[in-house]
């Protein structure tokens, strides 16, 4: 991939995203190749690709990671996200490939634990911890989207946040059924998939057309079940916990009361009631959070 001893890791890692900063492909290539370690030969690290990719390849068909400029520019929000996991990753890239340091952020920390240890909770560690960074940098960026890009920006954020949970507390993500719940949030594993993207409820374009309802109302069957039957419930708990797991206690603003606030008002939380139905009212008196 390039290294020399003669640059940083940090500076490294900022060159390689800069060089395909507006081009979709080159960010998918460039993520892809991380996962392939320094030397080109991590076989414990790659199984992992395939949650990233997922949720890598639902931001290009969206066509969000387009550059900002043209005649159908992309989200500079989505960018900025997509940008800090790129760049996080690639840090650790080199620093285990042996350019120097100190890692530049806590989150590079993050993807270091997961190089040396890969494992499903460190590796939702690292890619969550990046997520979460980037969003609490660029909420002022956030505003400036539509009213439905903002509201699937939580969808998007409660999701990846109870993914980790399956995993790492499943007592809380799953009640019961807890058993299941690190097969079904391990991201080696094509189930994974379901949390990250939305392709089932969000047209593959940008910026998104209607008004929030009419996309709900298009959620149908596994999709509506798990937004509001099992994690609507658990929200508040879920980024309390995630907050401690992360170690960023700047997560907790992002939710008041269980309701989303991300780039969103506490005015407009009735978008979190869930809608009639038998199978939802069925997975809050089945599936109750554990402490």
């Amino acid at each position: 991939m390039g290294m020399t001893s003669e640059v940083t890791a940090a500076a490294w890692a900022a060159r390689q995203v800069a060089a395909v900063r507006d081009d979709p492909a080159g960010r998918t290539a460039l993520m892809r190749r991380c996962y392939a370690g320094p030397f080109g030969k991590a076989p414990r690290h790659l199984p992992f690709r395939r949650a990233a990719l997922s949720f890598m390849g639902w931001q290009v068909r969206r066509g969000v990671l387009r550059p900002t400029s043209g005649d159908r520019p992309g989200s500079p929000w989505w960018r900025a996200v997509n940008e800090r996991i790129l760049r996080d990753g690639c840090e650790a890239v080199a620093l285990s490939g042996g350019l120097p340091g100190p890692a530049s952020s806590a989150t590079v920390d993050r993807w270091l634990s997961f190089v040396d240890r890969p494992t499903a909770r460190a590796w939702y560690g690292a890619h969550n911890g990046s997520v979460v960074a980037a969003y609490l940098e660029h909420r002022g960026v956030a505003e400036a989207e539509n009213e439905s890009e903002r509201f699937f920006m939580n969808v998007v954020l409660c999701r990846v946040l109870y993914a980790h949970a399956l995993v790492a507390a499943p007592r809380i993500s799953l009640g019961p059924l807890r058993p299941l719940a690190p097969f079904l949030g391990d991201p080696r594993l094509g189930m994974t998939g379901i949390f990250l993207q939305l392709s089932r409820v969000l047209p593959d374009e940008y910026p998104l057309r209607g008004t929030v309802r009419s996309h709900l109302d298009r959620e149908i069957g596994f999709g509506r079940l798990l937004d509001f039957g099992v994690i609507v419930p658990r929200l508040q708990q879920l980024y309390e916990w995630s907050a401690r797991e992360l170690s960023e206690p700047g997560l907790l603003g992002c939710v008041r009361d269980g309701a989303p606030v991300y780039a969103w008002s506490y005015d407009d939380r009735s978008v979190w009631r869930p809608p009639p139905s038998f199978a939802v009212r069925m997975a809050h008196r089945t599936l109750r959070p554990g402490p």
